[in-house]
């Protein structure tokens, strides 16, 4: 009995078979969307422009790739471990029919390459900041901006700091501008 529930338990992906471990991807920070006015103060500070290529790192629910496309008509790529998250955005980017210019990348952050962007947005925890910057100064280009809401990047030095004293809700917010 106990070698068919481990059968099954393998067959159904609850364990890896031996040699097979499934790499997960690392959370780096809790899902909480970013407020729609801090949304257009990050793009509006990254300077971006039509046709730039940016990628959100954490996408959650894709707003920010969507404001992006939409909004400044730039070429939006987001992405995001969680399947629901990543389903809910992939299936707004669909309904406001945005899927020429916004996608959202189903996968681990650490596994892209970002060597084409313009334009880098993140909402991470301080620590993850740190976990990303080492990837991110191997892969971007000269020029390209990186828009850090709430946390800095250590070792950094922000190009420009700007405060959003209100979101609505009665918090402000902090976004840091870095050129590479």
């Amino acid at each position: 009995m106990m070698i068919r529930l481990l059968m099954a338990a393998l067959l159904a992906g609850c364990i890896a078979a031996p040699g097979q471990e499934k790499k997960e991807a690392e959370k780096l920070a809790p899902y909480y969307p970013t407020p729609m006015v801090v949304v257009e103060r990050m793009l509006k500070l990254g300077e971006l422009k039509p046709g730039e290529k940016m990628f959100d790192l954490g996408s959650g629910d894709g707003r920010i790739v969507i404001v992006a496309a939409k909004k400044f008509k730039a070429d939006a790529t987001g992405v995001e471990f969680d399947d629901v998250l990543h389903r809910k955005s992939s299936e707004e980017i669909k309904r406001q029919k945005l899927d020429k210019t916004a996608r959202i990348i189903f996968g681990d952050l650490f596994e892209q390459d970002y060597s084409s962007a313009d334009l880098i947005t993140v909402y991470l925890l301080p620590q993850s900041n740190d976990k990303v910057r080492p990837m991110l100064e191997k892969q971007l280009k000269k020029g390209t901006r990186i828009v850090s809401h709430d946390f800095e990047f250590s070792d950094w030095k922000p190009m420009k700091v700007e405060l959003v004293e209100d979101d609505g809700e009665g918090r402000s917010h902090t976004l840091f501008l870095y050129v590479r």
